[in-house]
């Protein structure tokens, strides 16, 4: 018994001391993304403004990509099973919640 206790007890410390030194890592973390001096950090997109005009560097997302995706989404018309199912099962609930409401108060 003593044994098995020893063993708990050493895999909740080693479990603990874990979960410490990973949230150490993600705050170290956090504190290198919002590290502007970084030397690998680089904006996505710079944008420059020269005589009322302005010039993006980086990706170009222009209204005419927009309504191209837009209209590739449209066709595609892809049907997510398991969205139409928590959609059908949440009104099940919902109305299912209104009539026993109901019938306790008249």
């Amino acid at each position: 018994m003593k044994i098995f206790l020893l063993k708990c007890l050493g895999l909740v410390s080693i479990m603990f001391i874990s979960v410490l030194v990973g949230m150490q890592m993600a705050n170290d973390g956090i504190h290198k993304m919002n590290d502007n001096t970084a030397v690998d950090f680089q904006n996505a997109v710079t944008i420059n403004k020269k005589d009322q005009q302005v010039i993006s560097k980086g990706n170009d997302t222009t209204s005419h990509n927009l309504e191209s995706k837009k209209k590739q989404l449209e066709e595609i018309n892809a049907f997510n099973f398991f969205s139409m199912m928590g959609k059908t099962m949440s009104d099940g609930i919902t109305k299912s919640s209104e009539v026993l409401i109901k019938k306790i108060i008249p």
